[in-house]
């Protein structure tokens, strides 16, 4: 969590929560009634030893400090504001800024309307994109490891591989056997701007012939795993409590896909094989026949009671690089406000070198008491080139602290001093360097970097 998190709303929510004084509240979090009243009136932001302090006196979720997010932070509070209605009234950003921060409830309750209203042709827009914030918000609540369903999927894939030697083709004879349906790949133009399809009239799983093996085998298993395991899918989804169908329909997306992960890379031996090899991912490619961004997603997800794998996170960023996807896992880390850049990042130099897996230990954060130290490892993969045709960076994230016995760390200095410093990812932090575009310094950071090959 920043330093320069400006929460004074909430705080002071929890506060009369709690039927605290200021002075009260500020004695308990070892602070002075003065310095709290600054904080509640935004005047300060709430340091991240004030915070550990507040998480553990009032058992606080921190995720609710981000109360901008549920509406889509302030891009999408921005575009509402920026329909013709209220064209006259000349609202610029840094009102809408100060809008969020004073006043975040307020905020909310306005784009509830908005959204319920339509606005001006924008309405589902931000529906669809407040869904995804519920939806992740959902996800971080299970660390992304689905307990009941991994050990199914798990169950599952070892039975076929007792009886049956490749897993691709015991998953197409489960479908066979016992759902009735067969796999067809059909031509491109067939299924024009498809994938997949399930044709329940003629009892097929139709797929294109425009992905590659490793995304064939995916879709199969994704469908085994909605029709084997549907109930335990809606049990998720019902006890998430979302109110929008969008996102429950979402989520139920989510989850199929963590499905297909989890039977082509099952629980044991996946963290065996991670364990064995030093979590090398080319290996671990080849070992399950599965796609870089396939092993990266279910690195994602190890966290089973008493066999937890290494806590990563992952991101997708595209070539304009906005991050178009991002999954905490269980390694704490938070989703970037929309907008957010990091120029010296490795990812941004990654669409120079595709194809090859490049290495960097950076810090997140400002200050040396805030910003946390990670071992990052990037990637490009390229689309299927029907539902996504551009090329994209996968990133996988890791607290350094945890990195040393990776494969992919030989030669990487994990010493913080040597980390590179990445500063806020926040639009509201004031620091211009964080939004300056990528290609302007990328020159500067391709000659420090080297493919892991290499070393």
């Amino acid at each position: 969590m920043s330093d320069t998190l400006l929460a004074g709303p909430a705080l002071r929510r929890l506060r009369k929560r709690e039927s605290l004084t200021q002075a009260a509240m500020a004695s308990l979090l070892g602070i002075s009634p003065s310095y709290l009243n600054l904080i509640e009136r935004n005047q300060r932001p709430l340091s991240a030893r004030v915070l550990v302090q507040v998480i553990e006196r009032f058992d606080f979720d921190p995720r609710s400090l981000r109360e901008d997010d549920a509406i889509g932070g302030l891009d999408g509070m921005v575009r509402r504001l920026a329909d013709k209605r209220f064209g006259d009234l000349g609202i610029d950003r840094e009102e809408v800024q100060e809008f969020l921060a004073a006043a975040p409830q307020i905020a909310a309750a306005f784009a509830r309307l908005y959204d319920k209203g339509g606005g001006a042709g924008g309405g589902e827009r931000l529906v669809l994109e407040d869904a995804e914030v519920a939806v992740r918000r959902a996800v971080e609540r299970w660390q992304n490891h689905f307990a009941d369903l991994d050990h199914a999927a798990e169950h599952l894939a070892d039975e076929l591989r007792l009886s049956r030697g490749e897993i691709s083709a015991a998953l197409s004879e489960r479908l066979r056997e016992k759902h009735q349906l067969s796999v067809r790949v059909l031509p491109a133009e067939v299924m024009p701007g498809q994938v997949h399809r399930l044709d329940l009239h003629a009892r097929q799983l139709q797929l294109s012939e425009m992905l590659p093996g490793a995304a064939r085998r995916f879709q199969i298993a994704r469908q085994v795993g909605i029709l084997e395991m549907r109930e335990g899918i809606e049990t998720i989804v019902a006890g998430a409590n979302l109110a929008a169908a969008e996102a429950r329909d979402a989520l139920r997306e989510h989850i199929a896909d963590y499905l297909a992960g989890a039977l082509l890379l099952p629980y044991r031996r996946f963290l065996r094989a991670c364990e064995a090899t030093g979590y090398d991912l080319a290996v671990l490619q080849r070992r399950f026949a599965v796609s870089f961004d396939q092993v990266a997603e279910r690195l994602t997800t190890l966290g089973r009671v008493g066999e937890r794998g290494l806590p990563f996170f992952m991101a997708v960023i595209d070539r304009a690089g906005r991050m178009t996807r991002f999954t905490a896992g269980g390694s704490g880390a938070l989703y970037p406000l929309e907008g957010a850049r990091w120029p010296a990042w490795v990812p941004y130099a990654a669409f120079e070198r595709p194809g090859t897996v490049l290495t960097q230990a950076v810090t997140f954060g400002e200050g040396e008491g805030a910003a946390r130290h990670w071992f990052t490892i990037t990637r490009t993969v390229d689309g299927d080139g029907v539902m996504c045709a551009g090329r994209r960076a996968v990133v996988l994230g890791l607290e350094a602290r945890f990195a040393g016995d990776l494969a992919h760390a030989r030669g990487v200095s994990l010493d913080r001093a040597d980390a590179v410093p990445l500063g806020t990812p926040c639009l509201r932090c004031g620091r211009s360097e964080c939004l300056t575009p990528a290609p302007a310094r990328l020159a500067g950071t391709l000659p420090r970097l080297r493919p892991a090959s290499e070393r």
